[in-house]
């Protein structure tokens, strides 16, 4: 059977490095797995007194099934102000409610951080681990994935370079047992 892993990509441009980098992860993933973009752009933010009979936004019901269906997830971020940005905390927290329902319980996941930066996006990749320890995402701890100086790992043909693929190809390796492992 086909295991879906869920691509949430916390940049939001459209030429983002981020989108990159996933898109190389999607395709280093082995047989047996597919790979499914969930856009996470069009989201209203979370209001509790949108979510009763009625009210609740179409675009968080689309959501919420498509999070649903999935087995595991992949984040892929940058760094904003020291934490993750607001797109994608905010899906976290659609997906998360109402209590009780939480669309993450249980199905693993990775984190990557990407940044232009030195530093790789060391503060949003740990509160990003945060957040998914409270929704019970169980999350790969090693190898870790920083990628730093993104607009230096990329050829003049659009493409990560080949160490930088041979990097995401260690982290992909290490996470199909993981959540082989951590699979309901």
């Amino acid at each position: 059977m086909t295991k879906k892993i869920g691509f949430f990509i916390g940049s939001l441009r459209k030429d983002s490095y981020n989108k990159k980098v996933g898109e190389t992860i999607a395709s280093l993933l082995p047989a047996g797995y597919e790979a499914e973009f969930i856009e996470i752009g069009d989201l209203p933010f979370y209001n509790e007194d949108l979510d009763t009979d009625g009210n609740v936004p179409a675009a968080w019901t689309r959501f919420r099934n498509e999070v649903k269906g999935l087995d595991g997830f992949v984040f892929v971020t940058p760094e904003y102000n020291r934490s993750v940005p607001a797109a994608l905390k905010n899906a976290l927290d659609v997906g998360s409610r109402p209590y009780g329902q939480s669309v993450w319980d249980g199905k693993p996941g990775l984190v990557v951080t990407v940044s232009p930066g030195a530093i790789a996006g060391f503060g949003a990749n740990h509160h990003l681990r945060q957040s998914l320890v409270f929704l019970n995402v169980p999350t790969l701890q090693q190898p870790e994935a920083y990628i730093g100086g993104i607009h230096t790992l990329i050829g003049e043909d659009g493409e990560i370079v080949a160490d930088t693929k041979g990097f995401l190809q260690t982290i992909v390796d290490a996470f199909v047992p993981f959540f082989e492992a951590n699979s309901k």
